[in-house]
């Protein structure tokens, strides 16, 4: 694999490989930035500006406390909370504690809030009170033995604290009642933690860092096993792909990055937190993504130089009236990650920022960039550009030939950003690693011979929502569990909005089962993305000769 033609494609100054081996551990590049960063703004929440050195403290502290409830290194911890500076507190007192962190959407329903925890093996975890009465449902079918509850207002000071505080419990009723014995406020947490003294555990490159779950195929979900070398490795791609239009932001003007993009989703969590840490980068913290106008306002404070989203955001922002309100003229790269950037959003954002957006390609197993269009391009390719430093893509046949030149191919990724495998999982690894250590994504792709690459299907049944990724088979099983459902099937729809939608086919068995039925029965059991946007109810489905419903008729029906 010496041929790499893409390296032509990079923009002047980038390498053709990193080093990842020049940290020991995540720990190691949190810590030299709490240092050599300790004055500047790390993080800006709600008007908040929370520097490193506050960082450094209330996560040495937090990780005290973690160590003195008994747990040992390895251990996994688990966070439920949306983008608050708690967050990265959380994730830097678990790491630094030795522990493993265990990215959760905070908006799952109980029953798959269930099944992370089990599968993950999570001792403890730390939420956001908003989203405890989820937690209260399961906790006593998990291994979680320890909570830590967060409030919206805990890092904003005293006054501006409770105010926040009240708005979101009382105005707006946004914390539903639970209750959770023996949990732990964070501030009591921190506050029992400085009293102490961190004992600092060895952590190796090869040890995990984080578990970062992905749908399954066979409907319940993995954790893709992250290593500390691999997220370090994507940080130091990511920093030098990113670097020829970075160095040109003005010297003395801190590097500033909005994070729009939720903290548990591995694109936020490298290419926003981990790599703003690095940089001694300013984060903008967007607790609700969905608000655009506040959103914007929030914006409109900032100097702004960088913006990772996927293109139903850059698509909203654009054409929202109060786009005008923020300076995006200092924007010097836009990042779009999670799902395919349409050509007219790419279009409209280069129009009115002047900074085009720069499509890349990634996935939680690989932690997750794996290739990108350079940042120094001027118009939209259709492409999602080339294999970042250090790593190698190739396209398969179904036998794991690889395909000739033009043909397509399943894209195939190596590199020190790929995952050490899926979670206790031997036997769904060995179906996705070949034997020469490329990740088979399930994605079909094409190259040219420019290096530049492009998806053109999807192997496997997966919905993409917004970036998300929906896999029929989990919805599926959940939906057959419903009363009075015979059969069901999910497929993916185009959609304006998302990219694509669910939508969901029964067969009833029951002729009373009416769709406002089924609606609050997926409101109840899947969080927000999966559920069905269309609900079609048919007398029979479109079935192979050996019985397996097809997929590609439904999807191909016209709607």
């Amino acid at each position: 694999m010496t041929d790499r033609p893409w390296l032509s494609a990079y923009s002047p100054g980038v390498p053709a490989d990193i080093d990842p081996s020049q940290y020991a551990s995540l720990v190691a590049l949190m810590e030299e930035a709490f240092t050599k960063y300790a004055g500047r703004t790390a993080y800006s929440f709600m008007g908040k500006d929370v520097s490193y050195a506050d960082t450094d403290t209330q996560s040495a502290a937090l990780a005290i406390y973690l160590q003195g409830l008994g747990l040992v290194k390895g251990d996994r911890v688990a966070i439920m909370m949306p983008n608050v500076p708690q967050y990265p507190v959380a994730v830097a007192a678990i790491l630094r504690a030795g522990y493993v962190v265990v990215n959760v959407n905070p908006l799952y329903t109980p029953r798959e809030l269930e099944h992370q925890l089990k599968d993950s093996g999570s001792k403890a975890i730390i939420i956001i009170e908003n989203f405890a009465s989820t937690l209260e449902q399961c906790i006593a079918a998990t291994p979680v033995k320890h909570v830590v509850l967060c409030a919206m207002g805990d890092m904003l000071g005293m006054v501006k604290g409770a105010l926040v505080n009240y708005v979101v419990r009382k105005a707006k009723k946004m914390v539903p009642a639970f209750n959770l014995p023996g949990a732990v406020r964070y501030n009591d947490a921190v506050a029992k933690g400085a009293r102490g003294a961190l004992k600092k555990p060895q952590i190796t490159p090869d040890d995990v860092a984080v578990l970062q779950y992905t749908g399954g195929t066979t409907g319940v979900s993995k954790g893709a096993v992250l290593l500390h070398r691999n997220i370090i490795a994507n940080v130091l791609q990511s920093e030098a792909f990113n670097q020829p239009v970075m160095d040109k932001v003005p010297a003395g003007e801190q590097p500033t990055g909005v994070c729009a993009l939720p903290l548990y989703h591995i694109f936020a969590f490298t290419v926003g937190m981990m790599l703003s840490m690095r940089t001694g980068g300013k984060l903008i913290l967007i607790p609700n993504p969905r608000d655009l106008p506040a959103v914007l306002k929030e914006l409109s404070k900032h100097t702004i130089h960088s913006f990772p989203a996927v293109n139903t955001l850059f698509n909203g922002l654009a054409n929202h009236p109060d786009f005008n309100t923020v300076n995006w003229k200092n924007l010097k790269v836009s990042v779009g990650g999670g799902m395919a950037v349409q050509g007219a959003v790419a279009k409209l954002w280069l129009d009115k920022t002047g900074c085009p957006i720069c499509e890349g390609y990634g996935l939680s197993e690989t932690s997750p960039s794996a290739t990108c269009n350079p940042t120094t391009a001027t118009e939209y390719t259709g492409t999602i550009g080339v294999p970042l430093p250090s790593t190698w893509l190739k396209l398969l046949d179904d036998d794991g030939n690889e395909v000739p030149m033009g043909q397509p191919g399943e894209i195939a990724i190596k590199g020190p950003q790929v995952m050490a495998g899926y979670w206790q999982r031997p036997d769904e690894t060995a179906k996705v690693m070949t034997p020469d250590g490329f990740f088979k994504t399930g994605d079909i792709g094409t190259v040219d011979e420019r290096g530049y690459y492009k998806i053109v299907d999807r192997k496997k049944d997966m919905v993409l929502v917004s970036g998300f990724n929906v896999y029929p088979n989990e919805v599926e099983d959940v939906v057959a569990k419903l009363d009075g459902v015979l059969e069901c099937a999910v497929v993916g729809v185009a959609d304006e909005k998302t990219g694509e939608a669910v939508k969901l086919v029964i067969v009833k068995k029951n002729p009373d089962l009416t769709e406002a039925q089924v609606r609050d029965y997926c409101r109840a059991n899947l969080t927000g993305y999966k559920q069905p946007r269309v609900i079609e109810f048919r007398t029979e489905m479109p079935k192979t000769p050996v019985g397996k419903i097809l997929r590609r008729e439904l999807r191909d029906a016209k709607q």
